[in-house]
């Protein structure tokens, strides 16, 4: 037969208090106070947030649109384009006196006009003379001269380019192909 573990009555110990851990002493946390988020609480906040968010940049886009100038630009002579030699560039601005421009006269002689704006981080890009490219010099994106789409570096996206009308009174900026 196995003997019993106890033979007696079990003397209750007397559990000494643990001495509080110095954390706790120095960050003390009143737990039936805390604030708990519940999941619900959660998503409700996240799918409100999200909604706002969605309907800010609908309201931006729409704005957007009736804040661009509709219709067609106003064109505008380009103050000495008939004197440009071959290679050599000339700095204008349109449609706004706030869009800088860059008109090169090409080896054929033809006139090619874009915006000064890189479009990768809006650096302005500039023209060597006698180069067939333009460059960033911000991160080295070089553009081709004849249609504006980016020969090497970030840039991804082809330069805006400036319509041109040339008459026997002028060369005039008409508008902007984006």
């Amino acid at each position: 037969m196995s003997k019993p573990l106890n033979d007696g009555p079990v003397a209750a110990k007397a559990v000494e208090p643990a001495e509080t851990p110095h954390w706790k002493r120095d960050f003390p946390i009143r737990w039936e106070e805390d604030h708990y988020v519940t999941r619900r609480e959660l998503a409700k906040f996240l799918t409100l947030g999200s909604g706002t968010i969605a309907a800010a940049t609908v309201g931006v886009a729409l704005l957007g649109d009736r804040l661009r100038p509709s219709g067609p630009m106003p064109p505008l002579r380009i103050d000495g384009a008939e004197g440009l030699a071959r290679g050599a560039s000339l700095l204008f601005r349109y449609p706004s006196e706030e869009d800088p421009c860059i008109l090169v006269r090409l080896e054929n002689d033809r006139l090619a006009a874009y915006s000064q704006v890189c479009t990768h981080l809006s650096c302005a890009v500039v023209h060597r003379p006698g180069s067939r490219e333009l460059d960033c010099p911000c991160h080295e994106g070089h553009f081709d001269c004849i249609d504006g789409r980016p020969n090497s570096g970030p840039p991804t996206r082809r330069l805006p380019r400036i319509l041109l009308n040339e008459t026997l009174n002028g060369t005039y900026a008409v508008g902007v192909e984006v």
